[in-house]
């Protein structure tokens, strides 16, 4: 099988199987590829944010095909969803939508931003038996320090964890007909701590997600 792997950032990308597979040339992304005997991974770092990995993800998609795409990484937690590492079982974009004089309306990326609110978000493929709890991820090109907007995601869109990558990912994904999928373990939890929590749990978290996605391949 072949699987687009995308990741924002070098020490995500780098996390998963270390020591295989080789550089390809190239300026942007920046691309390794992991032959696992069952599965030809090409993974990627993107760079942070919506724009940066649905621009990656057509382009080596274009470079290289797939038949799966997936993502991995590290996230904010917003929910009481127990556990510090996750499958993506879901995917909305929390800054999508529009801008009303009492509030901040949330609609399905891309779709007409006026009428009823509604979100649907984007489902994941079937969980190849990861054994990880099973989250749903915010996306937007924001980094959440902030403890009340924290709280309305969660009651807004039911999301448990938040990044800025995934939902373009998903929304990429289901413009292709792509099955998706992915893993992330948590840094901190999205409050005004939570530029220094990232960077003193950063490495470890990333190291945890690659381990859990390296289980999850092998189960593919």
């Amino acid at each position: 099988m072949r699987i687009l792997m995308l990741a924002a950032l070098p020490e995500e990308a780098d996390a998963f199987l270390p020591d295989a597979g080789d550089r390809l040339d190239g300026d942007w992304p920046l691309v390794r590829r992991v032959d696992t005997g069952r599965h030809l991974v090409h993974i990627a770092t993107t760079g942070i944010g919506k724009v940066n990995i649905a621009a990656a993800a057509a382009r080596l998609h274009a470079l290289h095909a797939a038949d799966m795409l997936m993502i991995l990484g590290t996230a904010g937690k917003l929910s009481a969803l127990a556990g510090d590492c996750f499958w993506l079982a879901r995917a909305v974009q929390h800054d999508y939508g529009a801008r009303r004089p009492d509030a901040f309306v949330h609609y399905p990326a891309g779709a007409w931003p006026m009428g009823p609110a509604n979100v649907t978000p984007y489902a994941a493929m079937p969980d190849p038996g990861s054994a990880l709890p099973h989250a749903c991820i915010a996306s937007g090109d924001a980094f959440i320090e902030d403890g009340a907007y924290a709280a309305h995601l969660v009651a807004a869109l039911d999301a448990d964890i938040v990044d800025m990558e995934t939902g373009a990912l998903a929304q990429y994904a289901a413009l292709c007909g792509l099955p998706w999928g992915g893993i992330k373990a948590t840094t901190d939890d999205a409050n005004p701590d939570s530029a220094g929590d990232f960077h003193a749990n950063f490495r470890a978290a990333s190291r945890r997600a690659a381990l859990a996605m390296e289980r999850a391949l092998d189960l593919l």
